[in-house]
């Protein structure tokens, strides 16, 4: 007859001991490795190739920004990383169209295909930046732009029925572009930077480096290197979104030694030693784009689209994006507010 409540008791003991939170053990144990060669061949590293697959499938977006002032060739050198007419002559821009009075910001959207990966690219322009005689304020319709990108796929993506791959309009990559003075930066320069690091990926770029000797070249690097540092101004790599040490020894030899990348654009092909080259004709010779003793071109390209692409995306998407989602959701209190706009979109989702 005691059964009854003693096991009620215990099981009132049982309840209150459930909740504790368990230890967790100060060393995590190490997955025990198979002995796979017992059990034959599985399979595991092929979800490598299926990745692959669908990525190539889907193909993927790049949406890059170009800044800076008018002259510095920004146009040509976004051509000659892409290998194409992909910035703004492309788009019946003339030479002869006056600067706008305030920045403009013009996409100009390109499929780029290259062994079968497909890759719908953005470039997206800011002619009339720094270019009028006061520039107070004008990275703000920059920042504008940026955010109305983040809103864009905020609202996307709390749509009830939502797209399974929203498009992505995102600007993974802003390329600013430092005029090669050889003195220090401009206060422009300064005040857009510190604005816009903390909402995009900033990678600085001093431009027409043929205008500079070596000696000059260097000079200026740890000089804009230096100012950057004291203005508190974090370009990307940033630092605190190294995962781990090997990411922090290849980002520290960029952040010191290349960082910003000094370079020189071309679209224009050369005959150099029976070899044709991308490069610019001067009095004295051709300065060959790809070839680093000349320039380095070949240092951004291959970190921009070989080495850090993916990880700029993620960077967008992990920090800047979820930084602006985390802000817009606490401000109001959990949700974007449903505008017509997208009350119609959910309809036509539906």
């Amino acid at each position: 007859p005691h059964a009854g409540p003693v096991d009620s008791k215990n099981e009132a003991a049982m309840s209150e001991l459930v909740p504790e939170p368990r230890q967790k053990p100060a060393v995590p144990m190490k997955p025990m490795g198979i002995n796979t060669s017992l059990l034959g061949y599985i399979g595991i590293d092929t979800i490598i190739e299926q990745m692959r697959k669908k990525t190539m499938k889907t193909g993927f977006d790049f949406n890059i920004m170009v800044v800076g002032q008018s002259g510095l060739g920004k146009s040509t050198l976004v051509n000659t990383l892409f290998k194409s007419q992909v910035s703004r002559k492309s788009s019946g821009w003339n030479r002869e169209e006056k600067i706008p009075k305030t920045v403009e910001i013009k996409a100009i959207g390109h499929v780029i295909e290259e062994g079968g990966v497909k890759m719908k690219l953005t470039v997206i322009d800011t002619p009339g930046f720094g270019d009028q005689i006061n520039n107070e304020n004008c990275w703000e319709p920059i920042e504008k732009y940026i955010n109305e990108q983040y809103e864009k796929f905020l609202k996307e993506e709390v749509n009830i029925a939502r797209k399974k791959r929203i498009p992505d309009t995102r600007v993974h990559c802003c390329l600013y572009f430092i005029s090669p003075t050889g003195h220090s930066l401009r206060p422009l320069d300064l005040e857009f930077m510190k604005h816009l690091s903390k909402v995009v990926n900033i990678i600085p770029v001093i431009a027409k480096a043929d205008t500079m000797t070596l000696e000059e070249k260097t000079e200026f690097k740890q000089r804009v290197r230096k100012e950057l540092e004291v203005n508190g101004i974090e370009f990307y790599p940033q630092k605190e979104f190294d995962e781990d040490l090997e990411d922090k020894t290849e980002n520290d030899k960029i952040r010191q030694e290349s960082m910003p990348f000094a370079v020189v654009g071309s679209d224009k092909e050369y005959q150099v030693n029976g070899k044709r080259v991308l490069g610019r004709k001067t009095p004295w010779g051709i300065i060959e784009v790809e070839n680093l003793n000349h320039c380095e071109f070949a240092l951004l390209r291959d970190f921009v689209i070989r080495t850090h692409l993916q990880d700029l995306k993620e960077v967008t998407h992990n920090i800047h994006y979820e930084t602006y989602r985390a802000k817009r959701l606490n401000d109001n209190g959990g949700l974007p507010p449903m505008t017509v706009e997208t009350e119609e979109n959910h309809e036509s989702n539906l």
